[in-house]
């Protein structure tokens, strides 16, 4: 492979590289390539394996009616979006994120946020407000919840899908089978110089450039990595997305010019995943369904037949990217969902559906039992015990709270909690008895999505401080899973894909300037 050199060449595929190419090009940038280690039927990193939402400040439905494609005139009277603000993303984070978020990379994501989507719809993103997954039909409106109204049409397929679309029209370069081995520094200006890298036959290429910009993930594909940093029982957790994703370019950082480290690095973005999924890679078909997150509407339970969390204890975009840990720390790295009849309607069709997940169903809770007995549980009779506590408690709630309504569009306050009878591990909203058959049981187990470590930048222009001058390193950039310090044991559901777009578009701001000699504007 001979040498060839590029204007700003970006490492990684997915929604932070092409946000980044895109705003270089736009930003005056002439060759702006995007190197990816994956082959091309694997494009698009782990944004193609998301659901395509976009957790941005709104100031209600009319500010997203001119960016989203399906929306009538009928359907717009019968919805009910509040705004969402600064000061309620703000907050979002701040309680999600236990206080530890850096507040001026937050800062960022949240003030950039509104204008990244619609930045996004002006290149030709196509976006949807996402009535199958924010919002709930109730009493004939359509209620939008937990602060999340937008996605991409067909979730992150469509997201990639477009992305490629739009760098192929702006000429920007995409080199597949391309894997970033080694970043050079000029020893005179101590700036970046070229990178190296390898193919799919082993043979070395040095790419020459003017800036690099960092988009290639996080390390939840190393399994290695995850045991070490994350910690035990981490390298049984089954990988949502790509394979690729396996922190070299992390280390590569780190290892070159001593990119200061920052963030999470024991944390990471994990979900309910259906225990039949592929262990080590996302499936490219069925995707982001494997997801399981209709456990506010039932209960979880692990194969000793307990209970292990607060299925109800928030909103399901707040507690979705935590109870992935939760599940690996159960007893053989497995738990069931189990719902009743009353619920079973409500659960969506793209994670529940027939096809995609195995159901164990019975018209009575031993029966339902006795099932899972044959597939993973352990205790029978605890299982059955469990439920039943669990359902007392609910009638306890009810006897003293005749007017409580069930709400599954807001924390409705409907518990087992009440005077006379608590359970020792809450359900704290949607608390429905399971008493209604059929029921219905999903197994499920841990599926990481995104590791939170990673490297410091500058929340300005997405730069790379060294880890020993504590200044930025001219030349490098960073954006999407590879920034550190934006998120802590949790996340606000949505918030990583306008992160990427975030910082991406920062970065190649930045970079273009930096390459052109200008200055850079905000």
């Amino acid at each position: 492979m001979a040498p060839f050199s590029t204007d700003i060449l970006v490492v990684g595929g997915g929604n932070a590289g092409f946000s980044a190419a895109i705003s270089a090009v736009e930003s005056g940038a002439r060759r702006v390539t995007i190197i990816d280690a994956c082959p091309e039927e694997w494009a698009g990193g782990n944004s193609y394996f998301t659901a395509g939402a976009f957790r941005a400040v709104h100031h209600g439905l009319q500010d997203l009616l001119p960016i989203v494609n399906n929306v009538d005139a009928e359907t717009a009277s019968r919805i009910d979006m509040k705004p969402y603000t600064s000061d309620e993303f703000r907050h979002d984070i701040d309680r999600i994120c236990g206080g530890r978020s850096d507040p001026m990379l937050s800062a960022t994501l949240i003030n950039d946020s509104n204008d990244a989507i619609k930045w996004l719809a002006k290149h030709g993103v196509r976006f949807q407000l996402s009535f199958n997954r924010q919002a709930y039909e109730v009493d004939g409106r359509l209620k939008f919840w937990g602060g999340m109204a937008i996605k991409t049409q067909d979730g992150g397929k469509g997201l990639i899908e477009d992305h490629r679309r739009i760098a192929k029209s702006m000429g920007i370069n995409v080199l597949f089978s391309t894997a970033a081995k080694r970043i050079n520094i000029d020893s005179r200006t101590r700036s970046v110089r070229s990178v190296v890298a390898i193919d799919s036959n082993g043979s070395e290429q040095e790419i020459h450039t003017g800036a690099v910009i960092l988009a290639a993930g996080g390390f939840e594909a190393n399994p290695r990595m995850r045991a070490q940093y994350l910690g035990p029982n981490w390298d049984f957790a089954k990988v949502r997305g790509t394979p690729y994703n396996t922190g070299s370019c992390l280390e590569m950082a780190i290892r070159d010019v001593s990119a200061k480290q920052a963030g999470n690095w024991s944390g990471c973005h994990s979900v309910a995943w259906d225990a039949n999924a592929p262990s080590n890679a996302g499936d490219r078909l069925i995707s982001n369904e494997f997801t399981k997150s209709g456990y506010p509407l039932g209960l979880m339970l692990n194969l000793d037949g307990e209970r292990f969390v607060d299925e109800g204890v928030d909103l399901r975009n707040y507690t979705y990217a935590l109870f992935g840990r939760a599940i690996l720390s159960q007893p053989g790295n497995a738990a069931f969902q189990v719902y009743d009849s009353q619920t079973i309607p409500w659960l969506r069709d793209e994670e529940y559906r027939d096809g995609v997940v195995e159901k164990f169903t019975s018209p009575t809770l031993e029966g339902l039992a006795i099932q899972l007995s044959k597939n993973g549980l352990r205790n029978a009779d605890r299982f059955i015990e469990t439920v039943t506590t669990y359902n007392d408690a609910v009638a306890a709630f009810r006897r003293e709270n005749p007017n409580t309504k069930w709400d599954p569009a807001v924390k409705d306050g409907l518990s087992t909690q009440s005077r006379s009878q608590s359970l020792p591990l809450a359900k704290s909203n949607w608390a429905l008895p399971l008493t209604q058959g059929p029921f219905l049981a999903i197994r499920v187990t841990c599926g990481v999505t995104f590791t939170f470590g990673g490297l410091a930048v500058d929340p300005n222009t997405a730069a790379v401080i060294s880890s020993t001058t504590n200044s930025a390193i001219p030349g490098l950039y960073c954006a999407g899973e590879m920034v550190g310090g934006l998120f802590y044991g949790n996340y606000p559901g949505g918030s990583g894909l306008t992160s990427g777009t975030v910082f991406g578009r920062r970065a190649g701001r930045a970079a273009a300037a930096e390459v052109s000699g200008t200055r850079y504007k905000l």
